[in-house]
């Protein structure tokens, strides 16, 4: 093989193993590359006869691939190559209907594993419980914050407080229940305040790298059409370092190859109860709604809007 060749490959493997550093468990093959990989293999004219490297067969349109590759961000191996695609472009809800039962399985395996974590000792040795998930497994909808409060830690159940119930009555608003949905958080575990006996604090950049895996997995099983980023923190660890909620917000992200919507966190419109700043939490929802082809009366397109 060429020296070239060596490179090439090397550079992949390296940005591979990036990506699992990061917690990524899934990485997508365009289906250019696989349309390319499925043709005969052809000598190549002047060097010995060998089958064709992938880099080497060009897929049968060229404009499509480079327009996909453009908007990514992937490092130049990876575009002149057409191999991979970045994690966000992976579409969650491709591929073939899980099997029911397997599915429940492989949950409850995960949830035994979660549960049993103890990868950050300092959250291990202060946590009350481990704060999994709630709702779902089939959800179109799935909801994402931060950590667990007091309350979740408490409890073992995300989003119970104050927080979680007006998050409650969103959802009742959009005409669904809680068991409809899944709302999971960033952290499975309530970060700890050492010399505080109330209060929370933002999870670490390192307790997120840690921690999302487990979120992966549950996005990867449920499959949900839509996921809703609850805050500031939770779009940071999803999409990593952005622009700011109050500029994310109401504007259409892709995670992992679903759709994305940033909002506020429903902790901030406790603390900022202005209509004006109802309405656009309620105007995302719509939004939302509207993705999910949900029925939209007119009584609730008015929800927040001054008489």
């Amino acid at each position: 093989m060429s020296a070239d060749y060596d490179k090439l490959l090397d550079a992949t493997i390296q940005h591979l193993e990036d990506l699992k550093s990061r917690g990524v468990r899934h990485v997508a093959v365009s289906p250019e590359t696989l349309r390319a990989l499925a043709q005969p293999v052809r000598p190549i004219e002047g060097r010995d006869a060998r089958p064709a490297r992938p880099s080497e067969v060009p897929p049968q349109s060229d404009e499509p691939a480079a327009r996909s590759y453009q908007k990514s961000k992937s490092p130049p191996i990876v575009e002149q190559a057409t191999l991979l695609a970045l994690p966000s472009e992976t579409i969650a809800s491709q591929g073939p209907p899980l099997d029911p039962q397997a599915k429940a399985a492989a949950f409850a395996a995960l949830r035994e594993r979660a549960l049993a974590c103890v990868k950050c000792a300092h959250l291990a040795s202060s946590r009350k419980n481990v704060v999994f998930g709630v709702g779902s497994i089939d959800a179109q909808l799935m909801f994402v914050g931060e950590a667990p409060g007091g309350d979740e830690d408490e409890q073992g159940e995300p989003f119970v407080g104050k927080a979680g119930q007006l998050l409650t009555r969103i959802i009742q608003a959009m005409g669904l229940q809680r068991a409809d949905v899944y709302i999971g958080n960033i952290l499975k575990c309530r970060p700890d305040t050492p010399g505080q006996t109330a209060g929370n604090r933002k999870p670490t950049a390192n307790e997120m790298a840690t921690c999302i895996p487990y979120l992966h997995e549950q996005i990867d099983l449920i499959r949900p059409k839509v996921i809703v980023a609850l805050g500031a923190t939770a779009v940071e660890g999803l999409l990593g370092k952005t622009l700011g909620i109050t500029k994310l917000r109401g504007t259409w992200k892709t995670y992992r190859g679903t759709p994305l919507m940033p909002t506020y966190h429903p902790a901030y419109l406790l603390r900022n109860q202005a209509m004006s700043e109802k309405r656009k939490v309620w105007e995302d929802m719509l939004a939302v709604m509207e993705k999910l082809e949900m029925p939209i009366s007119e009584k609730q397109r008015r929800f927040f809007l001054k008489v």
